[in-house]
């Protein structure tokens, strides 16, 4: 008689732990990241792409930690859509309104430009469609936060979305430096005039405030305010793209219920409105909680960026990413000289 036993297979974390495990990691990356972001060179490219390249890089030497993938999973996926809700009180739709309705048109346009080349671009390099797709979304609307929003209406995966997020930080950080270097060779009519360029072709928020700080107040001020038109477009780009998919899945196996709404844009609209007609004009807030808020704001989406990151395969991303940042970089650069003549 074998009275040997089989041996205890390893234990497997608590729900609970294996939860807070995985979130607190994303964070934990997102505070190397934000402290490599503080080198020389690399302050440059943010706190979010830092933290994405460290959670690459801990994918390919230590593999995905599967012990705690539902607390990564929670933050590439929850504390993503709370991050693009917060992001609406960056956007002030009443300034828009009335003082960006001419820039809005262009930023129309910019949007319609940067996705149609892009993805034209992808066709003729043979590039990945659906990262094309996320990178001509980034390109013409306001960077990571739109490749995030717009990813769960596409289907995109979580690798995809990584990938497409550190192109957008990478390449819009070279070119918003390039755009300061440019500044005082370009024959420019007044700072206003490059402020509205760089606000209209830039990728993301921060990197039109990079630009556009060494043009001055006003030149920064026309800048953000042609930036933010293409943050407002943003909630009707992504309706369009749901409509897009609905007819795309109708009559398929996917049917059309697999849509999934994307609530998270109702809070962003939400937040929009109370930051732009209630809090301020009607209950006090001070600069201090709007920092603070953006501050969140930033964390959030960076940990959720980890969690994302975490999914890359370098091997694969050798073999997808080259060419859809051949199309990237090729429409951006159309799209900065387009920009230049229409301003």
């Amino acid at each position: 008689m074998n009275t040997q036993t089989a041996s205890p297979s390893p234990k497997q974390p608590s729900a609970a732990t294996a939860w807070f495990g995985g979130v607190a990691f994303t964070f934990f990356i997102a505070l190397l990241g934000f402290l490599l972001a503080m080198l020389p060179g690399f302050s440059q490219i943010g706190q979010m792409a830092c933290a994405i390249i460290i959670a690459v890089i801990y994918r390919q030497f230590f593999g995905y930690p599967e012990a705690i993938r539902p607390g990564i999973a929670f933050s590439s996926k929850r504390l993503l859509r709370t991050a693009i809700i917060l992001y609406g009180l960056k956007l002030n739709i009443d300034v828009v309104l009335k003082d960006g309705i001419g820039l809005l048109v262009r930023d129309v346009g910019v949007i319609i430009f940067a996705i149609f080349m892009t993805l034209w671009l992808a066709k003729l390099f043979k590039a990945d469609k659906n990262i094309s797709l996320l990178l001509g979304v980034g390109t013409g609307v306001c960077g990571a936060a739109a490749i995030a929003a717009v990813a769960p209406i596409v289907k995109s995966k979580d690798e995809d979305t990584a990938i497409g997020v550190g192109i957008i930080a990478l390449m819009g950080t070279v070119f918003a430096i390039g755009y300061t270097i440019l500044r005082p060779i370009l024959p420019f009519d007044s700072m206003i005039q490059y402020g509205m360029w760089s606000g209209i072709s830039l990728h993301e928020v921060a990197h039109v405030a990079l630009a556009g700080a060494p043009a001055g107040e006003d030149g920064l001020a026309i800048a953000l305010l042609a930036k933010l038109g293409r943050v407002f477009l943003l909630v009707p780009l992504c309706f369009i793209f749901i409509a897009i998919m609905k007819r795309k899945n109708k009559g398929s196996e996917e049917g059309d219920a697999k849509i999934e709404f994307p609530w998270f844009l109702v809070g962003f609209i939400l937040l929009s409105v109370l930051g732009t007609y209630v809090f301020g004009p009607v209950i006090p807030v001070s600069d201090g909680v709007y920092d603070a808020l953006g501050v969140l704001t930033s964390w959030l989406l960076t940990a959720a960026m980890v969690g994302l990151g975490l999914n890359v395969s370098l091997r694969d991303l050798r073999k997808r990413a080259l060419r859809p940042l051949a199309a990237m970089a090729v429409t951006s650069i159309l799209l900065s000289v387009i920009a230049y003549f229409v301003v």
